[in-house]
């Protein structure tokens, strides 16, 4: 009888259990992530179906009214910096400074330019994003209340200038991204009201704070106005709030910049970098005009300020309806005829001041409203990026993970809000560029007695050249027609 055969005897070394071991480790995390992943989606979608409705209801209607106040009193004194100007060129120990213009175009630029870190924190930290208008409040109203101490000029840029604006810039920026979450279909209607705020607060503030600096002085205007807009604005900031709840995650996924090398974003933002460099030379030397050409009363030239802020409330308004309707380069355009054709045949033409009237009315409702286009160009170029961008599921990478219904169903897409801090940066951009500019013509005075109405007052060359950057911001409405965006 033969021998029975023997199995062979199977070696498992000490790197193969190891190995097993350590696969069976990352299965189980991997199973115990998905089992909380799903968990945490079954919440929100619980929260999600009780969700205050978007576009009409208190909660969205109480938003829309903290950010109109917001916005008002936080953007307002900027927009109003012309009062403390001239009260600081009269009065110890600032008179004679050659740098208190600096003030307003620091405070106004960095604003601008701040929107952009502002966001790159908020969206790092979600959850404490709603925090973030009481933390720039207390920032502004502190600069505010410490600058009402300040001996010299270089002490107000720093307290004024630049906490100001890196606090405001940090309070408003949570408005723009949250307003997205509460308005869908009147998202352009919701941005105008928002945005009117700056142009109402043009009309009152400058009436409130003159007043308060003929009567009191610098140091006690800056302690009252610092204690009354913290008053105002630190219980509003609560509203200021998602209407999604925020992941407890960090996003910075969103953060595609690809849209800013595209034929379309360069041609939108080349329209908001020329209006820019043109917007503030009439809101400066409409009323220096005034007083000098036409020798208008103190009241008088500084009633067309008022006149424009109130016709900018009625623009903003009107364009985010138009804009919720029509293409963003046909409102564009809206605005751009208006300030081109006022600012020639008005202001240019002007002999009296009731010329100079119907124009401020006309520049406001056209070139005052221009920053309401934005939201046709946040939706045009984050739309057209979600169309062109490829999905992480179709690409066949894996399956979809079941966040995806709240981090983006398609990886790398375009943060409509980057789209508006880098639109608020490029004014920004336009705001710098615009004072030396304007001042080195202002001082030549061409075409003085040689021409004729306002175009030979010495203010010609600043007619002309806001004319031309008015028309020149409608360069992507041609654009458009030409297939570049």
């Amino acid at each position: 009888m033969s021998p029975e055969k023997m199995a062979p005897r199977r070696t498992i070394s000490m790197a193969t259990l190891r190995t097993t071991a350590t696969e069976n480790e990352d299965a189980s995390s991997a199973r115990e992530a998905q089992v909380n992943e799903i968990e945490l989606v079954q919440q929100l979608h619980y929260q999600l179906e009780c969700l205050p409705p978007a576009d009409t209801g208190k909660h969205a209607y109480l938003f829309l009214l903290a950010c109109f106040i917001l916005e008002a009193l936080v953007w307002g004194y900027p927009f109003c910096f012309g009062i403390f100007a001239d009260y600081y060129s009269r009065t110890e120990p600032f008179k004679g400074s050659t740098a208190i213009a600096n003030i307003g175009t620091c405070c106004s630029g960095l604003m601008y330019l701040c929107g952009l870190p502002a966001l790159i924190l908020n969206r790092m930290f979600p959850l404490w994003a709603r925090y973030s208008p009481l933390v720039g409040l207390v920032i502004v109203c502190a600069a505010l209340g410490v600058s009402a101490y300040a001996t010299n000029v270089t002490q107000l840029i720093i307290t004024q200038g630049v906490f100001y604006g890196i606090g405001g810039a940090i309070a408003y920026m949570p408005c723009i991204m949250y307003i997205d979450e509460w308005f869908v279909k009147r998202k352009g209607l919701a941005y105008g009201i928002m945005w009117s705020g700056t142009g109402l607060a043009g009309v009152v503030l400058p009436l409130v704070l003159e007043k308060l600096l003929v009567s009191y002085g610098y140091q006690t205007t800056m302690i009252i106005w610092a204690v009354v807009l913290f008053g105002i604005t630190a219980p509003l900031a609560w509203y200021i709030k998602p209407r999604i709840p925020p992941l407890p995650v960090r996003r910075l996924k969103a953060f595609n910049l690809r849209f800013c090398f595209s034929r379309r974003f360069v041609m939108y933002q080349l329209s908001n970098v020329i209006e820019a460099i043109g917007f503030y030379i009439p809101g400066i030397y409409v009323p220096i005009f005034s007083a000098d050409f036409l020798h208008a009363s103190e009241w008088a030239s500084a009633l067309c300020i008022l006149i424009f802020n109130t016709s900018s409330v009625v623009g903003c308004i009107a364009i985010g309806w138009l804009i919720d309707r029509f293409h963003v380069t046909t409102c564009v355009m809206v605005s751009t005829i208006g300030a081109t054709l006022g600012t020639f045949l008005l202001w240019g033409c002007a002999f009296n001041m009731p010329m100079v009237y119907i124009y401020c009315v006309s520049y406001g409702l056209s070139a005052g409203s221009f920053t309401t286009t934005w939201t046709g160009v946040m939706r045009e170029i984050s739309g057209k990026d979600m169309m062109s961008t490829p999905s992480t599921t179709s690409s066949g990478s894996g399956p979809e993970s079941p966040m995806s219904e709240f981090t983006g169903s398609y990886a790398g897409a375009t943060d409509p809000v980057m789209v508006f801090v880098l639109l608020a940066a490029g004014r920004g951009v336009g705001n710098v560029i615009s004072g030396p500019m304007s001042q080195a013509m202002y001082y030549a005075m061409p075409w003085k007695g040689d021409a004729s109405f306002g175009y030979g007052s010495g203010y010609g060359s600043l007619i002309v050249f806001t004319g031309i950057t008015a028309l020149g911001s409608g360069i992507c409405f041609l654009g458009r027609r030409v297939g570049w965006c």
